[in-house]
């Protein structure tokens, strides 16, 4: 069986402490499925101090459009978690 999504980005966020990498993993990964359609999917993973968000989509629109909002997921995530520290 293949894979129909073609094209895939792997977005890495590093963090100074494991601590940070967590609130901001733990934030988005609440994202993970619920935000997926027919042209793209994501998932989060959290290495060490590192946040991973790959993107996969069977169309480098979506993909584009998947990369965009998982980057302001992101972000948003690092600035509430700034804001509470």
């Amino acid at each position: 069986m293949s894979d129909p999504y073609d094209h895939r980005a792997v977005l890495s966020f590093p963090y100074p402490d494991q601590r940070r990498a967590r609130i901001v993993h733990d934030a988005v990964r609440v994202e993970v499925g619920d935000i997926d359609d027919d042209r793209s999917t994501a998932d989060a993973t959290l290495t060490d101090a590192t946040v991973e968000v790959t993107v996969r989509a069977r169309d480098l629109v979506a993909l584009r459009a998947g990369v965009n909002t998982w980057t302001r997921l992101v972000e948003t995530a690092e600035t509430v978690a700034a804001a509470a520290e």
